[in-house]
């Protein structure tokens, strides 16, 4: 506990996270009659907004956007399951890597050729993908929150000084008040990152499934640790840049899931140019200032 205690007092310093002569306290609510500073307590409510987003999201896929599909003629159904084999199910459930030494192993033990154990092991794999249409939902589901989490950013932003020049990021600070629009934007924007941590395990399982685990878990330290430090004028700035690829990037997707591939080129190549813009143009300029 000794050593706990003693990470945990270097971790928090003040001296790594604040400005000079400025402590924890400082910062604290009502600490000032005149800022509203950001409550670290606050930061409990995204997870039951996370599960009211899950809810909202299993609601739309469902009963509009799955109908939606459907009408696209999105496909909906698997391919032929494979027989109900013990011994190959055993095998399977074990690791879904087929060579030809397993092939040769399993031929010893049950009654079937090598030709039929690769058959039955392409139906098994091909049973376990998921449906063009659940992929097509999943990817609509993210491109309309995007879209909505940009717009309400703007929404939230457009009044906001250091929205126009980010240098008003910084008059002030630490001492700068959390309005209750940027509270809502960033409990928000954190319950849905935390409803794809849990989601995720659930989603069609893609080759990046711990890459994009990681992804997600940061953002929310990064934001978590944004709030914490009063650093929510960025932290606004910062989502709002991001969200805005990210809207282009799922619509991609989903005209390739719906056969659209004209349209899917023309969205990708804008998806291109807004991410030049924004994550190498606008947004160094808000971290490095």
């Amino acid at each position: 506990m000794e050593v706990f205690r003693k990470f945990s007092d270097s971790f928090w310093s003040p001296n790594v996270w604040l400005p000079p002569n400025v402590t924890w306290a400082d910062i604290a609510p009502g600490s000032r009659p005149d800022v509203q500073h950001a409550n670290y307590k606050d930061l409990i409510w995204p997870l039951p907004l996370a599960g009211v987003i899950m809810l909202i999201r299993y609601s739309v896929e469902r009963f509009w956007v799955s109908p939606v599909g459907v009408s696209l003629g999105i496909k909906s159904t698997r391919p032929k399951k494979a027989a109900n084999i013990p011994a190959l199910e055993s095998a399977y459930s074990k690791s879904s890597r087929l060579d030809h030494k397993k092939i040769l192993s399993l031929a010893k033990h049950i009654d079937m050729t090598e030709r039929q154990i690769e058959r039955w092991w392409r139906l098994r794999r091909a049973q376990d993908k998921p449906s063009t249409l659940t992929k097509f939902c999943e990817n609509t589901w993210r491109c309309i929150y995007y879209t909505y989490s940009f717009i309400f950013g703007i929404i939230v932003l457009w009044d906001k000084p250091w929205f126009w020049d980010v240098k008003n990021c910084w008059y002030g600070y630490p001492h700068q008040s959390v309005s209750g629009d940027i509270w809502w934007y960033y409990m928000i924007s954190m319950a849905f990152y935390w409803s794809l941590t849990v989601t995720q395990f659930f989603d069609v399982k893609r080759k990046d499934f711990w890459q994009m685990f990681v992804h997600h878990m940061v953002t929310l330290l990064l934001m978590s640790l944004s709030w914490i430090c009063n650093l929510h004028r960025v932290g606004s700035l910062v989502l709002v840049i991001h969200d805005c690829a990210d809207i282009f990037l799922e619509a991609a997707k989903l005209t390739k899931y719906a056969n659209y591939q004209k349209i899917c080129d023309i969205i990708f190549a804008i998806f291109t140019v807004v991410w030049i813009v924004t994550r190498l143009g606008f947004y160094p300029r808000i971290i490095y200032r």
